[in-house]
């Protein structure tokens, strides 16, 4: 399964109806932050992964235990995770936590009081994915991850190239284009993708991310 068949398949679907009914937020909107948020999520926990073999480690130990990919086949499950998905999200983010989440609210419509619940509901979710993609691909230790993750990301990255024309294609693609570049995935995606000030400015311009977002949201 790829990154886009997450979002658009029955996991991402269901979880974004969940979101719809108890947050009052359009599911459409709640699958462009999906869009955004999965890729996101996987290059920070690829570059802990790169980074710190304890890192490494401690995912795969994690994965093994809590996210082998069952959430996938009951995705009711994200809403009673949603605590779970918090402390993944605290780890995950750290002191950019907030960050992340400012810059993913102005980006999406999605309101501050809203948008961490519904990213709580959705790490899990991103995780079994995860953990699914592990299994299938054999990766037993740590040592692995990080290739793993970029495989993940180097596959939607192809395959939004190919099928320019779906809005979810287009975002996946603006937000994996710097994605993997540099060693900063938080410059990499919030900054080049969902940044301020004169790069924003130039991205409205030419579409960018806002234009993306609004092509699938009707223009909210």
């Amino acid at each position: 399964m790829n990154l886009l068949d997450l979002i658009t398949g029955n996991a991402g679907n269901h979880v974004a109806s969940q979101a719809e009914n108890k947050f009052g937020i359009q599911k459409n909107q709640v699958i462009a932050l999906m869009a955004v948020a999965a890729p996101l999520i996987i290059s920070y926990l690829r570059k802990k992964s790169q980074d710190n073999p304890a890192e490494a480690d401690a995912l795969n130990r994690a994965l093994d235990k809590d996210h082998d990919g069952s959430i996938l086949d009951n995705p009711a499950q994200a809403e009673a995770r949603q605590q779970e998905g918090n402390s993944i999200l605290d780890h995950i983010f750290g002191g950019q936590k907030a960050t992340v989440e400012n810059q993913l609210s102005q980006n999406t419509g999605i309101s501050m009081d809203k948008i961490g619940p519904i990213l709580s509901m959705l790490a899990p979710v991103i995780m079994g994915y995860i953990g699914k993609e592990k299994q299938s691909g054999n990766v037993t230790s740590g040592g692995g991850l990080g290739d793993l993750l970029g495989g993940i990301l180097g596959g939607a990255q192809s395959q939004a190239q190919a099928q320019q024309s779906n809005p979810l294609n287009d975002i996946l693609g603006s937000v994996l284009g710097g994605g993997q570049q540099s060693s900063n995935p938080l410059n990499d995606i919030l900054g080049s993708v969902l940044g301020g000030g004169q790069q924003q400015q130039q991205q409205q311009q030419q579409g960018g991310l806002g234009g993306l977002l609004g092509s699938i949201l009707g223009g909210r």
